[in-house]
């Protein structure tokens, strides 16, 4: 699956990749820039954490030709006369102008390193309007973020991976051999799926899963295999044998009508009577309201 959110990065599409001071997920975030890039995708890179250098380590000399960096590391508080890029213009409509002006032809790719920094700076609310307004601004085809997840309250991150149609989160694998990456994938019709991978990435940052830690169809199996029974260790019996199953099923309820007892009730009888009622011109019935009559 992680190969799959790579390669495929849909229209209005998402991604957050969720890292830790255990486990650095920067790296992963260069493979989905070098994977765009390959794919003649325009990218725009909005920096916050790293520097521009920093960003180009592992990708192939055309491709950075056609990378856009937005430099918001060197002054990102916009201290000096002219900031290149500060986290204050981390807004829809200033990044909506910042793009507009690479004059691409079509939707971009926005890559965001990080989301840590500008909630330092912004509230989570703002944040996650600010996200929602370029998906659907036009101008930006997807989006890839990294964000610290330790940094930050669990409903801050809940907040804004609620947004996304794909969150990764990386982990390091058994004695630091390889990393460990657990995707959450939501498609367009609701459904969400769950996978973790090993993988490792080489050095032209191209991904390489070693092995499938774990299959969504098999963990729900395996987990009705472990549950305890609760009835297993009772003094008396829940359950009902073959034959008292059998005599249940025989048994008629009291306030059940056979269909002789039915159709009984319900044939006409000599002598029976018949009421009819005929309203006079004196009746007022409102339909309405049929108490209106009453005094109360």
């Amino acid at each position: 699956m992680l190969l799959d959110v790579i390669q495929g990065l849909e229209t209005g599409g998402f991604v957050i990749i969720q890292d830790s001071v255990h486990c650095s997920g920067r790296q992963l975030l260069q493979s989905f820039v070098s994977a765009a890039l390959k794919q003649k995708e325009d990218v725009h890179v909005v920096a916050f954490d790293v520097r521009e250098e920093d960003l180009h380590v592992g990708l192939d000399s055309t491709c950075i030709q056609r990378l856009c960096f937005h430099d918001g590391h060197t002054d990102p508080l916009g201290w000096t006369e002219c900031p290149p890029f500060t986290v204050h213009q981390f807004t829809s409509s200033d990044i909506h102008a910042l793009l507009r002006q690479s004059q691409h032809e079509k939707p971009v790719i926005l890559v965001i390193d990080s989301l840590s920094w500008v909630l330092r700076h912004h509230p989570p609310a703002v944040v996650c309007q600010c996200l929602q307004e370029l998906r659907r601004g036009g101008t930006v085809r997807s989006m890839v973020a990294l964000l610290h997840s330790d940094l930050h309250q669990q409903g801050t991150v809940g907040s804004l991976c609620h947004l996304a149609t794909a969150v990764v989160s990386v982990a390091p694998g058994v004695r630091g051999q390889h990393t460990v990456a657990k995707t959450t994938k939501r498609s367009k019709s609701g459904k969400v799926t769950q996978e973790e991978e090993c993988f490792i990435i080489t050095q032209d940052l191209t991904v390489a899963v070693q092995a499938q830690t774990h299959h969504p169809g098999h963990r729900h199996a395996e987990q009705e295999e472990s549950q305890v029974d609760p009835a297993a260790q009772l003094t008396f019996n829940l359950r009902l044998s073959e034959a008292e199953k059998e005599a249940k099923d025989k048994l008629s309820l009291p306030f059940v009508f056979s269909q002789e007892k039915k159709t009984a009730l319900l044939q006409p009888r000599p002598g029976t009577g018949q009421i009819i009622y005929e309203p006079d011109a004196n009746d007022d019935f409102d339909q309405e309201d049929p108490d209106d009559d009453l005094d109360v």
